[in-house]
């Protein structure tokens, strides 16, 4: 399949395409219906909706990229939409930038910027494996014990919410820099 542009596109990104356009209409739907009624939105099952679409929005820039070429840096935190709204400024600012709900497998090379609550979560091994990572904690946290959590896992930064985005791009370039100086 072409795009508009004649690049050729993925079944992948053809499907999350597909996926964000259904979900699209479904907003569309659902804004149309309150209106005609002269009812409320249902603003709750919306935001879900969006949250749903900024996902599939970036499954579908994810999906033809190069496996070398995807995702620097992984935003995750238990807030899906706060996860998103951070990765969208990193990428105006030129980040490569994917968003999870979950701490899982860390690839070698890219950066973390975990929540600490979903780090509070991890067992041992989970713990082990985010350390190797040297993530940048983000956290409404101040206190002893979340800096120390922080610490055991290694932290290159400790940001407290809410988190300017030019200060988390310097903590991530000073991570990346890390990165490249010790390969």
């Amino acid at each position: 399949m072409e795009s508009g542009t004649g690049l050729s596109r993925s079944p992948e990104q053809v499907a999350h395409l597909h996926r964000l356009r259904s979900t699209l209409a479904r907003v569309k739907g659902e804004l149309e219906l309150a209106e005609v009624d002269g009812t409320a939105p249902p603003v709750q099952r919306l935001l879900d909706d969006l949250e749903e679409a900024f996902r599939h929005l970036s499954a579908a820039e994810d999906a033809d990229r190069p496996p070398d070429e995807q995702a620097r840096v992984v935003v995750i935190d238990d807030d899906a939409r706060l996860a998103e709204i951070t990765a969208k400024g990193l990428r105006r600012l030129g980040f490569e930038v994917a968003t999870s709900g979950l701490i899982g497998d860390v690839a070698q090379g890219v950066v973390i910027v975990a929540d600490l609550g979903l780090v509070a979560q991890l067992d041992a091994s989970g713990l082990s494996n985010l350390h190797r990572a040297r993530p940048i904690i983000v956290t409404g946290a101040t206190d002893q014990r979340s800096r120390e959590l922080a610490a055991r896992v290694d932290a290159a930064a400790y940001l407290v919410k809410p988190v300017q985005l030019e200060e988390l791009a310097a903590a991530i370039r000073r991570r990346q820099d890390e990165e490249s100086q010790a390969t």
